[in-house]
């Protein structure tokens, strides 16, 4: 048996489990979407993250990272409990076609599976739903948790996109929200003390990643 799992979040820079092939690609009639809490990563109960995930859109697709898991049924079995323990905040997993640049009209996998959630804050308790940029953006400045902050997994995600050559509008519309309340924090702090005692622009990442293994081990999605 063999398996693939498509990442369109922290699994598309930062798997975490050992695979044996990657493809770079897409699914259709998706689209991302930062909707989803985050309270044992990047974030806590108290303070919940906001990371991302998918919203069926009809004609939207979403680009990404298929990763391979074969090698036999204890290889398997360890990969898919290392991701459904990561995943824990998705309560769905789906079944999708995954495309690449080279046939956009024939799959050239099928049975892909993907981690979603269920959009109803009533059956999902870690569904958040929408909200204006500049809410979703403070609470993405300022949430923290065991992995790191809130911030870094979006920002990472934004370099990953690039990386692939694929950038996400709406990724970098958020990013850049969040670079300008981080921009906001600091000069208030500075106003406040002569100098900012949290150097907040230094926590923006350069293009350079931290180790993964150490920073975000259990990152979701």
């Amino acid at each position: 048996m063999v398996f693939w799992v498509f990442g369109y979040g922290s699994l598309a820079w930062n798997p975490g489990f050992e695979f044996d092939e990657k493809i770079t690609g897409f699914i259709k009639n998706y689209k991302r979407v930062f909707d989803l809490a985050c309270i044992d990563h990047r974030g806590t109960p108290d303070h919940p993250a906001r990371t991302c995930t998918l919203e069926e859109v009809e004609g939207s697709i979403c680009w990404g990272i298929a990763y391979c898991v074969s090698g036999g049924p204890e290889r398997e079995r360890e990969a898919m409990e290392y991701l459904e323990q990561r995943e824990c905040e998705y309560d769905k997993k789906t079944l999708v076609d995954f495309y690449k640049d080279e046939d956009m009209s024939q799959p050239i996998l099928q049975g892909v599976i993907v981690f979603t959630s269920t959009p109803d804050k009533i059956s999902n308790k870690y569904y958040l739903g929408p909200a204006p940029l500049e809410d979703m953006a403070r609470q993405i400045a300022t949430a923290f948790g065991p992995c790191g902050n809130n911030r870094d997994y979006l920002f990472l995600l934004e370099k990953a996109l690039y990386e692939i050559g694929h950038e996400d509008d709406h990724i970098i519309e958020l990013a850049n929200e969040v670079r300008k309340v981080l921009g906001t924090a600091e000069k208030i702090d500075k106003k406040l003390v002569g100098l900012s005692r949290i150097p907040l622009k230094d926590n923006v990442p350069s293009l350079k990643l931290r180790p993964l293994q150490e920073a975000i081990a259990m990152d979701s999605s």
